[in-house]
């Protein structure tokens, strides 16, 4: 893992800053969802990217019932 040198306050809501150098750097944009992982004592932040839960395809992605579903299996579903 690679150190920024960035440290930041968390605040009294529990939030913190990302710096916009970062989020530039790793095209996060304002509204973007991000992913929170833990590993051991560390905690990790990723830019979350839509895949469908049926065949992993990341194009064309809508959402349904809370899920990411692509549009041509969307179709099929429709078909059954």
């Amino acid at each position: 893992m690679k150190s920024t040198g960035i440290t930041r306050r968390v605040d009294e809501l529990g939030r913190i800053v990302l710096p916009i150098e970062l989020r530039r750097t790793l095209g996060i944009a304002e509204k973007d969802m991000i992913e929170i992982y833990v590993d051991g004592g560390t905690v990790v932040l990723k830019k979350h990217e839509s895949h469908c839960i049926f065949c992993g395809l990341a194009e064309n992605i809508r959402q349904f019932i809370d899920k990411s579903v692509c549009e041509n299996c969307l179709l099929k579903l429709k078909a059954m």
